[in-house]
C-alpha cells in the first residue's frame, strides 16, 4: 500500500526529472490530488512548540519516552501525552535501541547416570570472596557414577589454561573419562580447552543455555558444597579454602551417605 506521503515523494520526483510534464498530468499519473500542491501543512507549525518543550526538558540528558513525557506535562500540563510521544518519535528523540544478539542454542541434552566409573565426568565453577572482599573460585570435578568428588580447585583466577592443568592432574590420579559434562563458560568454550579435548580423544557434553538443571549431579554437590562450607566460614586466605575443604572434601567421598547411592558412600558404591 502506498500512503499519501510516498505519492507526494514520486510526484516531486517525476516533476523535477521532466519538467515538460504538466502538474494535472502527473497528478493523473498517479492517482492523487491536484489540490495538494496548494495545502499548506498546518502540523509542523503545530509540533514546533512541542519540539521545542521536549528539547527544554532533555537538554544533555539521556531520558527515555515516558520520563520525558513526565517532565514536559509538569512545565505544559495542557500537552496531552499522545501529542508529546508522537512528536518525541518522529523528531528523532528516541533512544537507541540496542539489538539483541541472537545466539544458537544447543540441543536439548538430559543428563543419564553412567553405568560405570570414568564414563562421564561433571564440572562446573563455583565463587566466594575472602574477608577482606577479594573475590576466588573454586573449580568442582564430579565422578556422576558415583557422586565421588575428584578435585576441588581453589583459585583467584581460574582460566582455560589452568582449567586444563587441573583436569591433567585429576586424570593422572583416576584415569581419563569418555567425556566431560559442563555448561557454556567461556572457561569450557574457548580454543584451547576444545583443542586439548581433541587431543585427548574426549567428548565435550554441553548443556543447554539456561538449563542447569542437565548438569544436576554437580549442580547438588555445589549446594552441598555451599551450605556447609562457604556459607559456614568465614575465610581469610586462599591457603585457608583450602585447609577447611580438605578434610571435608574426605568425609564427603569416605563417611557422607547419599540418598541416590542406597546410601552408601560414594567410595563403597564404587567398591
Amino acid at each position: 500500500m502506498v500512503t499519501s506521503y510516498q505519492k507526494e515523494q514520486c510526484l516531486a520526483f517525476v516533476q523535477e526529472v521532466f519538467p515538460e510534464l504538466s502538474h494535472a498530468k502527473t497528478c493523473k499519473l498517479f492517482n492523487c490530488s491536484r489540490t495538494n500542491r496548494y495545502y499548506k501543512k498546518l502540523m509542523p507549525q503545530k509540533d514546533a512548540v512541542v519540539k521545542e518543550a521536549i528539547k527544554d526538558v532533555i537538554g544533555t540528558s539521556q531520558l527515555g519516552r515516558k520520563k520525558i513525557i513526565v517532565k514536559v506535562q509538569k512545565k505544559h500540563p495542557h500537552m496531552g501525552a499522545s501529542k508529546i510521544r508522537r512528536v518525541y518519535e518522529k523528531e528523532g528523540f528516541s533512544l537507541y535501541k540496542r539489538m539483541k544478539k541472537k545466539r544458537i542454542n544447543n540441543p536439548a541434552n538430559p543428563i543419564e547416570v553412567p553405568y560405570g566409573p570414568n564414563v562421564e565426568w561433571a564440572m562446573d565453577f563455583m565463587s566466594d570472596s575472602l574477608a577482606n572482599g577479594k573475590k576466588f573460585r573454586t573449580l568442582n570435578i564430579i565422578d556422576q557414577y558415583n557422586r565421588k568428588c575428584l578435585e576441588i580447585a581453589i583459585s583467584h583466577t581460574l582460566p582455560s589454561r589452568k582449567v586444563i592443568e587441573i583436569l591433567q592432574q585429576t586424570i593422572d590420579e583416576y584415569g581419563k573419562p569418555l567425556g566431560i559434562r559442563t555448561d557454556n563458560g567461556p572457561e569450557f568454550t574457548s580454543c584451547i580447552f576444545q583443542n586439548w579435548l581433541d587431543k585427548n580423544d574426549i567428548e565435550w557434553i554441553k548443556i543447554q543455555k539456561g538449563k542447569p538443571q542437565q548438569n544436576a549431579i554437580v549442580e547438588r554437590f555445589n549446594r552441598t558444597y555451599r551450605e556447609d562450607i562457604l556459607d559456614a566460614n568465614l575465610f581469610f586466605s586462599l591457603h585457608h579454602v583450602y585447609e577447611v575443604t580438605k578434610p571435608w572434601k574426605e568425609d564427603y567421598n569416605e563417611e557422607r551417605p547419599h540418598e541416590a547411592l542406597n546410601y552408601c558412600t560414594p567410595n563403597e558404591y564404587a567398591a
